[in-house]
C-alpha cells in the first residue's frame, strides 16, 4: 500500500498545484472523488487490468463513466495515467489530494471511535475541545466500536488520543507486566 501512495503522490501534488492556481480546489476534489469511485469498482478494475485493452481504450472507459470532464486538464490526467498503467491509483490520488486540500484550508481529518453513538451536542462539544487542542478545524468521522467498552479513541493524522476503557485497561496491563 505504501508503494501505491508513493507512486500516487507526484500526481496528487501536480493536480493540487494546478487546482490551486486555477482556484478550482472544490471542483477538482469532487471530480477526483468521482474518478476514484469509478476506478475502485470491481468491474472497472477488471477491465483496467485487461491486457487486450489499449491505454486509449482504458482512458475512454474511465472518461465515459465519469461523464462530462471538468476540463482539458482532467482529460490529460486520465490519459497520462492510462498511458503509464496507473489508472488504479485514482483512489490514492484522490485521498492525497483531499489531505493537501485540507491542509491548505486548515482542516484536518479526524476519526472518532466511540463505544456508543454520539449525539450532535456531544459531537459538537468534543470537536470544540479537539479543535482547541490541535489548533485547527477538524472534519470528523464517527465510528462506533463497541469493543472500546466506553470512552473514545481519536485519530488525527498520525496522532492518537486513546481515552477508551479498553485503552486504559491495555495500558494498565502493560504497566503491570513491566
Amino acid at each position: 500500500m505504501a508503494e501505491l501512495v508513493t507512486i500516487a503522490r507526484p500526481y496528487a501534488e501536480a493536480v493540487f498545484r494546478l487546482a490551486l492556481e486555477s482556484k478550482a480546489l472544490a471542483v477538482w476534489s469532487e471530480r477526483l472523488n468521482l474518478l476514484a469511485a469509478i476506478s475502485a469498482d470491481e468491474q472497472v478494475r477488471s477491465r483496467l487490468g485487461d491486457p487486450e485493452l489499449s491505454a486509449t481504450q482504458k482512458a475512454a472507459l474511465i472518461s465515459s463513466l465519469a461523464g462530462e470532464p471538468a476540463g482539458g486538464d482532467e482529460t490529460n490526467l486520465i490519459s497520462v495515467l492510462a498511458e503509464n498503467g496507473r489508472l488504479v491509483l485514482l483512489p490514492e490520488i484522490a485521498a492525497l489530494f483531499t489531505a493537501l486540500k485540507g491542509a491548505e484550508e486548515g482542516v484536518k481529518e479526524a476519526t472518532i471511535h466511540s463505544a456508543f453513538p454520539l449525539d450532535d451536542a456531544q459531537l459538537a462539544t468534543l470537536l470544540g475541545d479537539l479543535e482547541a487542542r490541535f489548533g485547527s478545524r477538524l472534519k470528523a468521522e464517527v465510528v462506533v466500536d463497541q469493543s472500546l467498552i466506553g470512552g473514545v479513541k481519536i485519530v488525527v493524522g498520525d496522532q492518537v488520543l486513546d481515552a477508551s476503557v479498553r485503552g486504559k485497561l491495555e495500558a494498565l496491563g502493560s504497566a503491570l507486566k513491566n
